[in-house]
């Protein structure tokens, strides 16, 4: 019997105890509604319980992002990182009153939520913090995993599979694929903040450059820009073809929940792809209504499915095509 659960039922104080858990989720859902701008119509379609413990995993992500964007000292950071490390380490021993370790360990204690990604989360935003860059595609590979596939299969530990060895994997290729997407939105935003992501073999490849700073803060950007970001969704593609095939392992409300957020983030490579230069001038998102629609059609599995006809072929095709600009 999860804690919460076995405190109200004894009454007195521990009723007090089931109460803070519930007001520790209901927070954990404000976060996700306010922060989580595109995940949060996927995760909407859940159940109440799986709804309540993704977004504690949700919360709790954010909470490690927000340390690695924030505005410390980078030596502060790391601290706070190792911190962070060091709360999921003893999240069952701690009587930490944060609403959000509050809600994490509760639903810890009811899905077989595999806390150790997110050590792996946390190694990422340390990447970013000490402004790792990437030579090679697979370099990149190695972070998306980090801080995007650990989501995968933090979220995989609530959804439940009915073949979790095939389902995990998947779970991880789903992450990278939404994470490359991220990547190519936030092109301009990350060189502002001295970032840039994708590898130095592709920049290279197309003839560009990516120069984090310049005189307004930007970052510089020259060359056949449009090419660059056409390949890399080309090969997110391929990500999302083979992400994917998750959604027949899942039961249907997960399916339609992992299809809405994975549809929603295909849609905006879709819009990025029609008009990268666009993507190099502001960030693009989706309206609205078109996230409403793209979780309404993943409730009838429609929404992943399109995904995974158009998601498909991508990369490789056009690894060959370019092979003469490397």
């Amino acid at each position: 019997m999860a804690r919460a659960q076995a405190s109200a039922a004894s009454g007195g104080s521990s009723a007090g105890v089931a109460t803070d858990v519930a007001a520790a989720y209901r927070e954990c859902e404000r976060i996700t509604r306010q922060e989580a701008k595109n995940f949060a119509y996927g995760i909407a379609l859940l159940p109440g319980d799986k709804r309540r413990a993704l977004s504690a995993v949700y919360a709790y992500a954010r909470k490690v992002d927000d340390i690695g964007d924030g505005t410390m000292a980078a030596a502060d950071k790391i601290a706070a990182l190792e911190e962070a490390r060091g709360e999921i380490t003893s999240l069952h021993e701690s009587s930490s009153a944060d609403p959000v370790l509050v809600a994490l360990r509760d639903a810890s204690t009811r899905f077989a939520i595999p806390l150790a990604a997110f050590g792996e989360l946390i190694d990422g935003c340390e990447a970013d913090v000490r402004g790792t860059s990437y030579a090679t595609f697979g370099e990149l590979e190695h972070y998306c995993r980090c801080v995007a596939g650990s989501i995968g299969r933090l979220s995989l530990g609530i959804f439940g599979s009915r073949d979790p060895a095939a389902a995990e994997p998947l779970a991880d290729s789903l992450g990278i694929a939404l994470q490359l997407t991220n990547i190519m939105r936030d092109i301009r935003e990350d060189l502002g903040n001295g970032r840039v992501y994708l590898p130095a073999e592709d920049i290279d490849r197309f003839g560009c450059t990516l120069t984090p700073g310049g005189e307004d803060g930007q970052g510089v950007l020259t060359g056949n820009l449009g090419e660059l970001i056409r390949f890399e969704a080309e090969r997110a593609k391929d990500w999302y073809a083979t992400g994917l095939r998750l959604m027949p392992l899942l039961d249907r409300r997960s399916a339609a929940s992992a299809g809405a957020m994975a549809s929603i983030y295909f849609r905006l490579l879709e819009h990025i792809c029609a008009a990268p230069q666009t993507a190099l001038e502001r960030r693009m998102s989706l309206p609205s209504s078109e996230k409403a629609l793209v979780a309404a059609s993943a409730l009838a599995g429609l929404a992943w499915r399109r995904a995974a006809r158009n998601g498909s072929g991508g990369a490789a095709s056009v690894t060959k095509g370019q092979a003469g600009r490397a």
